[in-house]
Formats: C-alpha cells, structure tokens, sequence
C-alpha cells in the first residue's frame, strides 16, 4: 500500500475515532432527556451509526483495493465522509439546544 493511501486512511480513522468518543457522549446526554425526546435521539443515534458504518465498509474497500483503483474511490470515502459529517453537526446542535432548553 503507498504511503498517500495508508496516510489518507490513517487520517480518516483518526477522524472516525474522535467522531465514536463524540457520538458515545451524545449517547450519554440523550439517556438524560426528557422521556418523549428519547425515540427521537434514539433515531438520531442509529442514523449516525449506520452512516459510521457505510463509512467504514468503504475505507475498508479502499484499503483493499488495487493501487491503481484506490483513487476512484475516494470520491464515495468522501461523500459519505460528508453525509456522517452533515449528520453528527445536526444531531450534536439539536442535542444542544435540547439539553440547554432542560436546564431553563
């Protein structure tokens, strides 16, 4: 495997790991909303599971892939980099606010 390759996935996984420490914390503050907010951060956390996942399936597609291919994968690596992103920014704001809302 190149050393750009094993760097870029190095990275991701970093990024993935810091990401999991975050999304457990989020976990942990929704078990201490209010009872009708819990179905929703229920759906909140599978939804970030499931894109963490399809993440993970792709960087592990691209660790195998042929060294000339790995490239073209980068481009579904990234998109779902971007979705698992969009997603955690969401759930984290409402998650916030909610918490903040509790407090008052």
């Amino acid at each position: 495997m190149s050393e750009k390759r094993q760097e870029y996935i190095n990275k991701l996984k970093a990024k993935i790991d810091e990401w999991n420490t975050e999304i457990s914390d989020l976990a942990q503050k929704a078990g201490r909303v209010k009872e009708e907010k819990k179905a929703e951060y229920k759906k909140w956390m599978e939804t970030l599971s499931t894109r963490r996942k399809n993440l993970e399936e792709k960087i592990a597609d691209m660790k195998e892939a042929e060294e000339t291919s790995w490239e073209g994968l980068k481009y579904g690596v990234e998109s779902s980099w971007e979705a698992l992103k969009e997603k955690y920014g969401e759930a984290k704001s409402i998650f916030k606010k909610d918490i903040e809302d509790d407090k008052k």
